[in-house]
């Protein structure tokens, strides 16, 4: 008993470990794990990063007040006063923009910003979305490979039946012409006996003449045993052209995996696996929700942001047109002078000073305003138009996902019918040897079927890809 409840807790562990794993850890070679690693080593999205990062840091430089001023005069010989003599003059000043100046300023900056972390979430949509259309990409030329080296398995079987047919066309031409020489000498060599011998024997010579047809003559020999080894250079045609369409899909695929590195910052050489299989994924929401969801996209979501910083943009330019304010004092050091019975003799001057701005030259000031205004009609503009070629890719890819889906069905009952079609023109063929064009043309037409019907499942993946990037859906 102890020992089963012993392997209890450790089957419940064991259950546990394996369900608590993350996808990524139970599939190496899962696209959710490929993706994680780019989205962390992929030189673009970096990129990106690293600019919203910059655009962040310009946020406290324009929420900061101007540096102060700070003056140092030194008389090299004393000035002379009526209270004494003057040796140096020091002067601290701080200007102080109009009121909202610098939360306009530090307004635009944070939305400059937001929109630059709006691209990235542009980078990496269209990362995810880049590299599943290569996965699916390379998941076409892989079933390809496999379809091209099955069909060669199918040729060859083909040529050993072509090769054994040839082989005993031979012995079938000896074996008639064998028995068409008995018969013409047996025919010849009977003496005439009576009337009843005569009718025997032309009953005789009609039967033989009736079967002659269906016996080989040795003349008609050779026909079989050409039209066989036709048959086998054909077949020999056939596997020569499939072996280099597999050399040209494996240097393909070379330079679909050395892309799809790259977008996780690999050596272009590293090895890619994928699964034996393709599965055909599902739509994790409705389209419609997908139409309603373009409004989310980063591009949008950046013009937004933009939009916005231009309005704090017009804001700060206007409060640029108002007067600035400096408050500072004058520091005066004064030395006592020998001639001077003033009692202010020998005393420090100290002097609050007000200063302001006039910003009287009214155009440049008008000028900023009219740009801010045109850059905001601009961005109107370009949201607008952004939208527009949003909404024609999610039909394109709404097209793509419906023509894919009508695809796969077709082709997969296209598929089963000359699949079964094919099984039976085989056995005529092992029985008979006939009909080997017709097998190499439903032959082909089965794998043809099978790899559309691939196609169109890795083009639905795809379109479910594209309108993920549209809709902003990550996992």
């Amino acid at each position: 008993m102890k020992m089963k409840n012993k392997a209890r807790i450790i089957f419940i562990i064991l259950l546990l470990a394996g369900w608590l794993r993350s996808p990524a850890q139970q599939q190496p070679d899962s696209l959710y794990a490929y993706l994680d690693i780019a989205s962390k080593n992929n030189p673009t999205v970096l990129q990106r990063y690293y600019e919203y990062q910059a655009a962040l840091q310009k946020v406290p430089q324009v929420g900061s007040l101007p540096d102060p001023e700070f003056s140092l005069g030194v008389f090299l010989s004393p000035m002379e006063l009526l209270g004494g003599n003057q040796v140096a003059d020091m002067r601290l000043m701080q200007m102080f923009p109009w009121f909202g100046f610098i939360k306009s300023a530090r307004d635009e900056m944070s939305l400059m910003a937001a929109a630059k972390f709006e691209l990235v979430r542009d980078a990496k949509l269209q990362l995810f979305f880049d590299m599943q259309r290569n996965w699916f990409e390379m998941h076409k030329v892989k079933q390809e490979i496999r379809i091209a080296e099955k069909n060669i398995e199918i040729l060859q079987s083909l040529e050993r039946l072509a090769v054994t047919r040839f082989k005993a066309a031979p012995a079938a031409s000896a074996v008639a012409a064998s028995g068409s020489s008995i018969s013409s000498s047996a025919s010849s060599g009977s003496p005439p006996a009576s009337s009843g011998m005569n009718s025997m024997g032309s009953s005789t010579a009609a039967q033989s003449n009736q079967a002659a047809p269906a016996m080989p003559s040795p003349g008609m020999g050779s026909q079989p045993g050409s039209t066989g080894l036709t048959d086998v250079y054909r077949i020999q045609i056939e596997v020569n052209g499939l072996q280099d369409n597999i050399e040209s899909l494996k240097t393909r695929w070379n330079s679909l995996s050395a892309s799809f590195n790259a977008y996780m910052n690999r050596p272009a050489a590293s090895l890619v696996t994928l699964p034996d299989t393709l599965m055909a994924d599902a739509l994790p929401f409705s389209l419609l929700a997908v139409s309603d969801s373009i409004r989310n996209n980063p591009m949008l979501g950046m013009l937004k942001y933009e939009q916005q910083s231009l309005e704090a943009r017009k804001q700060m330019v206007t409060r640029m047109g108002y007067p600035m304010v400096g408050l500072g004092v004058n520091y005066s050091l004064i030395s006592k002078s020998e001639m001077s019975a003033s009692s202010m003799n020998g005393k420090d001057m100290i002097m609050p000073m007000v200063t302001a701005t006039l910003p009287i030259y009214r155009k440049k000031y008008r000028a900023m305003q009219a740009e801010a205004d045109l850059l905001k009609s601009a961005n109107s503009q370009n949201y607008a138009a952004t939208g527009n070629a949003l909404q024609t890719e999610y039909y394109q890819a709404l097209q793509l996902y419906q023509d894919a889906g009508r695809r796969a069905k077709l082709n997969s009952e296209q598929q089963l019918l000359a699949s079964k079609s094919l099984n039976i023109m085989m056995k005529s063929f092992a029985a008979s040897g006939s009909g080997l064009t017709d097998i190499l043309r439903l032959r082909q037409q089965t794998l043809d079927y099978e790899y559309r019907k691939m196609e169109a499942i890795a083009d639905s993946n795809i379109a479910i890809a594209w309108l993920k990037r549209l809709a902003a859906f990550t996992e």
